[in-house]
């Protein structure tokens, strides 16, 4: 079988970074989608993989990485990874710009990207079967204090996945979703909480192994390199000392005397 062509967004760092390592190793040809051309290009070096530099906030930019992966072969499967969350007020205090950033990349990017690369994922589906992977999170089940615009993206997104599912039913195209909770990277919560350290620090603190982008990744390969038949319509997953958004472990993990 000819090697098979992922997309995944979001690559220049954390999930989708570690997501384009992984597949590379698997042996699949890759493309990482970012802002970040330093990154990108860096990664590149590293992995040997095939980039391109887009924003999946501005049509243009999706509009071009359309045409490029159009002229350049097929496209098996799709990883919608790029996101972020903007802010940890409550809703009366938030500034209604970060909601615009979270739902413009979370939700909106999403369709974007989707409804663009379609038409390639299908081309591709004719002599086999197709993938489009979503990135969301269990903050778009659970919500929670403080996480209100990227709770209402995070749902959005989930709904937008659930669509997506009932739209392309009848093709070989499975849609698949991933919803992380607390994974610790580079940027997520440095960029949430407004760069400030202090507080990054105590939401880690003392949790025993909390996942990180290489955890997320593994599960969304695995899913993707299952036999066509099987769709993993929803993977939930958090590390063992995060029982629930609510309810997280700090310390020791140990069996009950």
């Amino acid at each position: 079988m000819s090697t098979r062509r992922v997309v995944i967004t979001g690559a220049s760092s954390g999930i989708g970074q570690a997501t384009a390592r992984l597949f590379a190793q698997h042996g699949w040809s890759v493309v990482g989608v970012a802002r970040r051309a330093d990154r990108l290009a860096a990664l590149a070096a590293e992995t040997g993989i095939s980039t391109f530099v887009a924003d999946v906030t501005k049509q243009e930019d999706v509009d071009s990485l359309r045409d490029f992966l159009a002229d350049s072969g097929p496209v098996h499967a799709l990883v919608n990874n790029a996101g972020g969350a903007f802010g940890a007020s409550s809703v009366e205090d938030s500034d209604p710009e970060d909601w615009k950033r979270m739902f413009d990349v979370n939700v909106i990017g999403v369709q974007r990207v989707t409804s663009a690369l379609l038409p390639l994922l299908r081309k591709a589906a004719a002599d086999g079967h197709a993938d489009i992977m979503t990135v969301t999170s269990t903050a778009g089940f659970v919500p929670y204090e403080g996480g209100g615009g990227y709770n209402a993206a995070k749902f959005a997104a989930h709904g937008v996945v659930g669509v997506l599912r009932l739209e392309l039913a009848g093709e070989p195209i499975r849609v698949l979703e991933i919803a992380p909770g607390m994974v610790k990277t580079d940027e997520f919560a440095f960029n949430r909480l407004g760069g400030d350290t202090a507080k990054v620090d105590a939401l880690y603190a003392d949790v025993k192994n909390p996942l990180v982008a290489e955890d997320v990744a593994e599960a969304i390969v695995h899913a993707i390199e299952l036999p066509s038949h099987v769709n993993m319509d929803m993977i939930t997953i958090r590390p063992v000392a995060q029982a629930a958004q609510h309810k997280l472990i700090r310390g020791e993990l140990k069996p009950k005397a």
